[in-house]
């Protein structure tokens, strides 16, 4: 059985220095990758791990490492090598020549599986500008010795190289899709606002990426919002309503919204693009951080999450903790979470009656 996207070979390069904490990291880094590697459709072959006191300028690993996973590659009929960092243009294009092989950082994949699974007209927007970002700066690592704008012997005359007509049409795209993007923000604006009007309260369920968010609105408000066992399975923000009591004024509503997951170190031009998508977040009455308790990296985890709300400066807003997939947990484990975090909710979103106080 192949996979749609063919076999892959993962790498990552550690630094020496850290010691025990850097093979730890390398685990906890590899696993994320393979499950990212899952999502966006490609089947790992096999995983290589170099420590080294510091990353080769030109081929991020060392040289003789690189021959062995040449070798490795041929035999397990593997045509990808994913990088577990973001690679600089130089990099990913030396690699690929001394391999033969297609050349994958870690931001590409992240920004494949967006691209596979944006469905909203906003999402769609959100991805292509983010790629266009990442593409911009390697267009120009391509050979402009033909150039008609570099001047001097051979470069004069009317035209210019495809090149730079791609950057040229890459910069006015941005330009326009930055343009849509503000306008879209506007209208969601709109809509908080009215809803802010009605006196409504909203909650915003924030959270690292498949620790269930999406499957607690769906329990929670009874809709069915796309939910699955994979990393970014929600890409859009999505608000349902949630009938409940409310300090004795009998039914009242609140709106729930749903988030697109965090992941660590996510690209840069990724997170620009997504931040309107968490403009919901910053008029929420509360968050629910949403922490999967039987991921044993839950506290690396939950750093991220506080390190990227106070990027977005929603770090002020009061916030929840609900430990979820309570059910995967050892029962001794669970006490000890529940001794060290009285304040937490904890609860198994597949279970609706555990959601209840």
């Amino acid at each position: 059985v192949k996979a749609k996207d063919g076999r892959a070979i993962l790498v990552h390069v550690g630094d020496k220095s850290k010691g025990a904490w850097a093979a730890r990291e390398a685990g906890e880094s590899m696993r994320e990758l393979r499950e990212l590697a899952r999502t966006a459709g490609t089947e790992v072959a096999d995983c290589v791990v170099q420590m080294r006191d510091h990353v080769d300028p030109k081929f991020v690993m060392g040289k003789g490492k690189l021959e062995e996973v040449v070798v490795r590659a041929m035999q397990l009929d593997a045509s990808v090598l994913v990088f577990d960092r973001e690679l600089t243009p130089a990099q990913a294009s030396a690699v690929a020549k001394h391999t033969d092989l297609k050349v994958i950082d870690r931001t590409q994949l992240i920004l494949d599986i967006f691209a596979q699974r944006a469905e909203s007209k906003d999402g769609k927007l959100q991805v292509e500008l983010a790629q266009l970002k990442y593409a911009m700066p390697r267009l120009s690592q391509k050979d402009d010795s033909l150039s008609r704008l570099t001047g001097g012997i051979g470069g004069r005359g009317p035209g210019e190289t495809k090149l730079e007509i791609g950057r040229r049409r890459a910069k006015d795209r941005v330009t326009h899709l930055e343009r849509q993007l503000k306008k879209l923000a506007k209208q969601r604006e709109q809509r908080r606002r009215k809803r802010t009007r009605g006196g409504t309260p909203t909650v915003a369920i924030v959270g690292y990426t498949n620790a269930g968010k999406s499957t607690l609105l769906n329990t929670l408000t009874g809709s069915e919002v796309l939910a699955e066992d994979r990393l970014f399975a929600t890409l859009e923000t999505r608000s349902r309503t949630l009938r409940c009591g409310w300090a004795g004024w009998g039914e009242r509503e609140v709106v729930l919204t749903d988030t697109v997951g965090f992941i660590r170190n996510l690209p840069k031009d990724l997170f620009a693009a997504f931040r309107a998508t968490f403009e919901e977040a910053a008029d929420a009455d509360l968050l629910l951080h949403v922490v999967d308790a039987s991921d044993q990296a839950r506290e690396d985890h939950m750093r991220t999450v506080h390190e990227v709300l106070e990027e977005l400066e929603l770090s002020e807003i009061p916030r929840l903790l609900v430990y979820n997939k309570i059910d995967l947990v050892e029962p001794s484990e669970l006490r000890m979470l529940e001794r060290t975090q009285p304040a937490a909710a904890f609860v198994s979103a597949v279970r609706r009656e555990t959601t209840r106080p």
